[in-house]
């Protein structure tokens, strides 16, 4: 069994914290150290998370990833997940991450997917299909391998501990989680689990300035990154450290542990897809 921190960056969203904390408090297979990392609210949002049993980190330079880098830093567990504020993980996400990695050694990280709530009908869709949707599949192909999706994933923390040094902290409009993606190495083991599922809040989606903003931060550090390392050379690195990731799984015996079989994939949408077209996850796999 692998040891389980959750960090969870928090800027004035103590009601929403609440919430998330409360799902947490509901796992099937409890954390083993939840940390909120205040980025200088303005709200009760350190009382909350004391309330809850979190412990508070302060990480006053604001921006998501300074307080992801922080709240990772002072993580304690063999593995870090990752949640925002207004992420509602499903009652089996913990249990889901410790059978993952314990199960398979070389796996660095791991995301999934998430349906929105709140909002319109139309931002949900928007921020589902267009935002999520795009951002797994498109940036799969730009940085050679899934990208890490903020509100709901986790990594390795001695993974993160030999990246640290490369994240662009010294970037405002670094985003968080690509920038976590490109920063990793070729030969890290990523993968993308459609049963690792949340609930986020649609606000960020709920006017075309808001989207446009996130969807420029992307692009932006896309760029920042591929001036250090082209393309090409990432695309070919991933590939390589697929096969090499492949090569050692089967020496373990580890032959595709994490898929499925289809059968089983059939039952799990069957009972638990969401009868609303907006809020289906998504499966780039």
């Amino acid at each position: 069994m692998a040891t389980l921190s959750v960090v969870i960056p928090s800027l004035n969203d103590a009601e929403m914290l609440r919430h998330c904390l409360t799902a947490l408090a509901a796992q099937t297979r409890a954390p083993d150290e939840v940390i909120v990392v205040d980025n200088g609210s303005d709200d009760d949002t350190a009382e909350v998370a004391r309330a809850a049993g979190a412990r508070v980190v302060t990480e006053p330079v604001r921006g998501v990833l300074h307080a992801t880098a922080a709240g990772f830093d002072a993580a304690t567990g063999e593995v870090v997940g990752r949640l925002d504020a207004d992420s509602l993980p499903a009652p089996d996400w913990a249990a889901r991450l410790d059978r993952r990695f314990s199960a398979d050694p070389t796996l660095t990280a791991l995301t999934g997917t998430g349906t929105f709530y709140g909002g319109s009908r139309f931002w949900r869709f928007v921020g589902h299909h267009v935002y999520l949707g795009g951002y797994l599949f498109v940036f799969r192909a730009v940085i050679g391998h899934i990208p890490l999706f903020g509100s709901n994933f986790a990594m390795r923390r001695d993974a993160w501990q030999r990246i640290r040094s490369r994240v662009h902290l010294d970037d405002p409009h670094a985003h968080d989680d690509l920038d976590i993606s490109l920063v990793l190495p070729p030969e890290a083991g990523i993968e993308f689990d459609p049963r690792l599922h949340v609930q986020v809040s649609a606000r960020p989606f709920e006017s075309w300035a808001g989207f446009g903003r996130r969807a420029s931060w992307a692009f932006h550090i896309v760029g920042v990154n591929l001036r250090e390392l082209s393309w090409p050379r990432r695309v070919i690195g991933c590939a390589e450290g697929r096969r090499d990731r492949r090569r050692r799984q089967r020496e373990l015996g580890l032959r595709h542990p994490h898929r499925p079989g289809p059968f089983a994939r059939r039952r799990t949408r069957r009972t638990a897809e969401p009868s609303d077209e907006s809020a289906r996850p998504v499966n780039p796999a």
